[in-house]
C-alpha cells in the first residue's frame, strides 16, 4: 500500500464556496484567487499575506475578492476546506483494520504529498490563536473527519471487531493526532508509523 492509493473522493463533500451576492460569481476568478492564495501563504505565510496581493496575482479587482471573502481569515479558511476535503471519507470496506488504517493514512497524504500541508503548516498558529480562523476550521474540516471516524469505528462495532464502548471522539485523536504532533515537531510520517498507530488503537479498543 502506497499513501497515492488512499481514496480522495470524500461521500460528503464539504462545500464551502458561498456567494455573497452582486454580480453573478465567475468560477474561474474564484479558482484563480484561492490558487493565488495557496501560492502565496506557501512563500510568504499568513502574516505577510495581504489581499490586494492575491487580487495582482489572480488578475482580478480587490472588490472581486470582497464579494466572495470579508477578510483573509475566510479566504484561508475555504482554502484549507477545499485542500482538506478529498482527504476526508474512509469507504466501507468490510475490513475494519484497513479502515482504520485509511483513517490514519488520508490526513497523512494531505500534509505529505498536497498543498494542504505547506498550507497547513503556514496556519497552524493562526489557527489555535485566532477564533476567526480556528472556529470555522474545526467546526467544517475538523468536524467532519471526526463524524467520519465516528462512521468507522460505528461499522467496526457492528461487526464486533470493536468493543462497543469505543469512544468515538477519542477515537479521532488517537488516530489522527499523532499525525498533526510529528507534521509540527517532527518524526517520519510514512505507512510504517500509521500501521503502529492503528496496532496500538485495536489493543485499546478490539473486542
Amino acid at each position: 500500500m502506497t499513501f497515492g492509493s488512499a481514496t480522495r473522493s470524500p461521500t460528503r463533500p464539504l462545500d464551502p464556496a458561498r456567494s455573497r451576492g452582486g454580480r453573478p460569481r465567475s468560477e474561474h476568478a474564484h479558482q484563480a484567487i484561492l490558487s493565488a492564495a495557496r501560492e502565496l501563504l506557501m512563500a510568504e505565510g499568513f502574516a505577510a499575506l495581504r489581499l490586494e496581493h492575491v487580487a495582482a496575482r489572480a488578475g482580478v479587482g480587490k472588490a472581486t475578492i470582497y464579494r466572495r471573502w470579508a477578510s483573509k481569515e475566510e479566504l484561508a479558511q475555504e482554502l484549507l476546506t477545499q485542500l482538506a476535503s478529498p482527504h476526508i471519507a474512509v469507504p466501507n470496506s468490510d475490513n475494519t483494520r484497513e479502515e482504520l488504517l485509511a483513517a490514519v493514512v488520508n490526513p497523512m497524504n494531505a500534509v505529505t504529498e498536497t498543498d494542504f500541508g505547506p498550507v497547513i503548516r503556514a496556519l497552524l498558529s493562526q489557527i489555535a490563536t485566532d477564533p476567526s480562523l480556528g472556529d470555522p476550521f474545526r467546526a467544517s474540516v475538523v468536524q467532519a473527519r471526526r463524524a467520519e471516524i465516528a462512521r468507522v469505528v460505528e461499522r467496526g462495532i457492528a461487526r464486533g471487531d470493536l468493543r462497543p464502548d469505543a469512544d468515538v471522539d477519542v477515537a479521532t485523536e488517537l488516530l489522527v493526532g499523532p499525525v498533526y504532533f510529528r507534521l509540527m515537531f517532527g518524526g517520519v510520517l510514512d505507512l510504517d508509523f500509521a500501521e503502529r498507530i492503528v496496532e496500538a488503537f485495536m489493543r485499546g479498543y478490539a473486542a
